[in-house]
């Protein structure tokens, strides 16, 4: 079991903050987000100086119904070697659905949804597990994830879940007690009992991260400080067991370094806490046994993801016995996510379109789902503005139609100077 330490969740906005930082044993730094040909000269730096980098990947979906993608697999493996990291992480979660299996256009959530905690969700699940464990060059540890809402019909608590896919499979696991709270919350389940169900010998390391409650739902945001709440559970965590290793994840609204440092202290004083009450606790055994699910099973978990995530993304009848209020404040909360990446990852749109970006987007989002990354997505937004003939302002849809014309076709413009300049005039003059 390798020891990690005290960590942060390294991010390009605070990358200099995070090399000057005393006492980081470790970062992580998502998987997806770096290039391994080209990774950023921060984390280089920190790998010179004995600092480990774990890459922690969020689009691989292993509690989808269909096996893990080979391309996804590779990129993951290839970032696991380049930084030279002792392990790789992933999270118990679903993040599309439709395709082969449904016979049904394919659908991308953008973001981590829950598995139903059955047995065939489990069979599925395990077998996912062990064909990226069969692809890795390094053992693999999966997240709990945090959720606004239940599956109807689930056959185990999270804990006993948890428990027999590492029973099963001898995969670690990566607990975030941020994400305990939140469905201790919004499920109301209880952290200290999932805690007490679960493998804590097969422990690779802890999350630890802020959110926010509002109208009665707890909303795991990654951009505000540290609850007490969640304090209390690494707490109880730490009363149970020494974790290898704990990290503060921060994705959004980072505060000045020094918060960052408070908040590190008050993370190293509740392992002190919990680890002052600690007792021996036995470990349990069992040895791998994967099988690979009948086909209906897979078939069966793909028809209910489908029609869940059909649901939340675009605007069909919420399935039988899951909470229609709670899988519209889903619906609109993955709506709002994507409307922020997107402006993230083409910035150009917000500035072509001013104010009207965010309504526009989200009317969007309501009836067209993302069926490929955020770069298609917005592609994909900016001809349908074009197609309705908006924007109303003409100079602003002449601007929107050159950029989606240089970014859309089968291959990129050319990059000749006289040819950018041709294209920087066109725009200038657009403007005017």
């Amino acid at each position: 079991m390798v020891r990690l330490g005290t960590g942060i969740g390294w991010r390009p906005e605070i990358a200099d903050a995070v090399e000057r930082m005393p006492g980081v044993d470790w970062v992580e730094t998502v998987a997806e987000n770096v290039c391994p040909g080209h990774l950023p000269e921060s984390l280089l730096r920190l790998r010179e100086r004995g600092v480990t980098v774990v890459p922690h990947g969020v689009s691989l979906g292993l509690g989808g119904a269909e096996r893990p993608d080979e391309g996804r697999l590779t990129a993951l493996a290839e970032r696991a070697t380049a930084l030279g990291s002792p392990l790789v992480t992933e999270h118990i979660a679903f993040v599309r659905a439709g395709g082969a299996l449904t016979a049904s256009p394919r659908l991308e959530a953008g973001h981590l949804l829950p598995v139903p905690r059955t047995r065939d969700a489990l069979a599925v699940l395990c077998e996912n597990v062990r064909i990226a464990q069969d692809a890795l060059p390094v053992p693999l540890a999966v997240e709990n994830i945090a959720a606004l809402f239940s599956w109807p019909g689930e056959e185990m608590t999270e804990g006993q879940f948890l428990y027999e896919l590492a029973d099963r499979t001898g995969v670690r696991l990566l607990i975030d007690v941020a994400n305990l709270h939140t469905n201790h919350v919004n499920r109301g389940e209880d952290p200290a009992k999932a805690l007490a169900e679960l493998p804590l010998e097969a422990l690779a390391y802890v999350h630890v991260a802020g959110g926010f409650e509002r109208d009665g739902v707890w909303h795991d945001s990654h951009a505000h400080p540290v609850p007490r709440p969640v304090l209390d559970i690494l707490t109880d965590l730490a009363s149970r067991v020494s974790p290898p290793g704990v990290l503060l994840e921060r994705d959004e609204n980072f505060p000045e370094p020094a918060e960052l440092e408070r908040e590190l202290g008050t993370i190293r004083e509740a392992l002190a806490t919990g680890g002052s009450r600690r007792e021996a606790a036995p470990a349990r055994t069992g040895a791998p046994v994967v099988a690979e699910p009948p086909a209906p099973v897979r078939e069966r978990l793909a028809l209910a993801q489908t029609a869940l995530l059909s649901a939340l993304v675009a605007g069909t009848p919420a399935p039988e016995g899951f909470d229609r209020v709670r899988l519209g404040v889903q619906a609109r909360a993955l709506a709002g996510k994507r409307a922020d990446v997107v402006a993230k990852v083409a910035p150009e749109l917000p500035v072509i379109l001013g104010d009207g970006y965010r309504p526009a987007f989200l009317a969007y989002a309501q009836r067209n789902p993302m069926t490929g990354g955020y770069r298609r997505d917005a592609l994909d937004f900016a001809g349908h503005l074009l197609t309705e003939g908006r924007p109303a302002d003409e100079r602003a849809r002449a601007e929107l139609r050159e950029w989606w014309r240089e970014r859309s076709g089968p291959r990129p413009r050319s990059h000749r100077p006289a040819v950018r300049l041709a294209r920087a005039t066109r725009r200038v003059l657009l403007r005017r």
